[in-house]
């Protein structure tokens, strides 16, 4: 891993060192650094970037407050729509190393574009690696990876496998479940004896049911932990998951855009990544004390080549009072809402997580929302919402791009649409499934057991 972040220009060892000794520090002095971060924040958006200047112009903003903490709230909430209309004026040009283009969702289904310098990527993983020495899971060891990402897909063979060698990672595709794939897994994971599993909770949950249903064990005598992200872990998950692979189950919770926001150590209490992300929680435009729910609101303190200040997750979730037993001087929280995801199942049995047809969609030209829906014959709709009238997409161009997922034996519809309708709670679902699969048992009965 140091030979890994060293070519490619990051300085993520010496952050993790910085990390191990301030995760110690009393809850004043780790406000104290997020204080003296967010005051060279502000300086250094006002100074090199024009949407930040003007913002801070407009609303009066003092960037260089004796209390910052207290000061962002004079400042508006970013959210989606703002950074899609501002992207390139947000983005700092000179960024060391240069700045990389991401794609994620939004809770409307509009893809959001954003930019991350080498920075911000060497703090965050410089996190995730902090993480893991709380299970004792150290540089070097060994790491399996159940996770799907266009990243990876777009990588030579070769590429993967120098990387893989490198780092001791080994990646499984998440995106391709079916179940022979799956006993396949279960081989690899045996050959492979990792340290720690990381992906998302869902299909390792589904693969954990797919060896019980087999009547499989698993024999995994140097398994310490099974990290879950990407989405909601719900607590059928983490019962069968760590059941079944005789290790416990930790949640991390963050996404692309905003960072990696916290992590769930031994004690079972989700830490803030303090020393790089500024969290509030707000709600009706104000914020709340802790204890109370509200909207996670981010601001990263790292992300200088496209600073994200109050930035809006989507997400509901409280910073909860008191320091944990662990001895951490990190704030802690919970996550009450966050993203949820579902499954497309095919014909032939295999299963597909909703990720899997979400990133082609979204990576298509053109296109400025969509929405999967499966009905129980298997049959899939598409409706998608084109960027403008210039940019029009065809329907012959999405259902190439989903071919690879859903293969020649599913019904597949394409309808433009001019909008897609919110549904009554307000949550946008990208990817829904009638589908019902009597044979999974295990999974239905975990969740009528509440």
């Amino acid at each position: 891993m140091p030979t890994h972040e060293w070519l490619l220009g990051r300085a993520t060892m010496r952050y993790q060192r910085e990390l191990r000794e301030s995760q110690w520090l009393a809850p004043k002095h780790l406000h104290a650094l997020q204080q003296k971060k967010l005051t060279q924040l502000f300086a250094h958006a006002a100074s090199n970037t024009s949407f930040y200047r003007d913002r801070f112009a407009e609303h009066q903003f003092d960037i260089q407050a004796d209390d910052p903490a207290s000061q962002i709230t004079n400042l508006p909430l970013l959210d989606k729509q703002t950074i899609r209309d501002h992207c390139e004026d947000m983005v700092w040009s000179q960024s060391p190393g240069g700045v990389y283009a991401y794609h994620t969702g939004g809770s409307s289904g509009e893809p959001l574009k954003f930019y991350i310098d080498k920075r911000r990527q060497a703090y965050d993983q410089a996190a995730r690696m902090r993480s893991h020495e709380w299970f004792d899971v150290h540089v070097g060891d060994r790491e399996l990876y159940l996770w799907g990402s266009p990243i990876e897909h777009t990588r030579t063979d070769t590429v993967k496998r120098i990387r893989d060698w490198i780092t001791h990672h080994r990646l499984i595709d998440a995106f391709e479940m079916s179940p022979g794939r799956m006993d396949t897994y279960l081989d690899t994971l045996e050959r492979f004896q990792p340290a720690c599993i990381y992906g998302y909770p869902s299909s390792i949950a589904l693969l954990a049911e797919r060896g019980i249903e087999q009547g499989r064990t698993v024999t995994l005598p140097g398994l310490k932990a099974i990290f879950v992200t990407g989405e909601i872990c719900y607590p059928h998950h983490r019962h069968t998951i760590s059941e079944y692979f005789s290790a416990p189950v930790t949640n991390g919770y963050g996404s692309r855009e905003a960072g990696f926001i916290a992590h769930e150590c031994p004690e079972g209490n989700l830490h803030v990544t303090s020393e790089n992300v500024f969290v509030e929680i707000i709600r009706h435009g104000q914020r709340v004390p802790d204890g109370e729910a509200g909207e996670i609101v981010v601001t990263h303190l790292d992300a200088y080549g496209m600073p994200m200040i109050r930035y809006q997750t989507g997400d509901i979730g409280k910073l909860k009072p008191g320091r944990c037993t662990c001895g951490r001087g990190l704030p802690m929280m919970d996550v009450v809402e966050g993203r949820t995801t579902d499954f497309l199942y095919l014909p032939d049995g295999s299963i597909k997580h909703a990720l899997s047809i979400i990133y082609p969609l979204r990576e298509l030209s053109g296109v400025k929302q969509f929405r999967v829906l499966q009905q129980a014959d298997y049959s899939v709709t598409i409706d998608v919402v084109s960027e403008n009238r210039k940019a029009c997409v065809t329907r012959e161009a999405v259902a190439r791009s989903v071919l690879p997922v859903l293969g020649d034996e599913v019904d597949l519809q394409v309808d433009l649409v001019d909008r897609i309708p919110v549904t009554r709670s307000g949550k946008f679902h990208y990817v829904t499934s009638k589908v019902s699969l009597p044979t999974i048992s295990i999974q239905q009965d975990a969740r009528s057991d509440g």
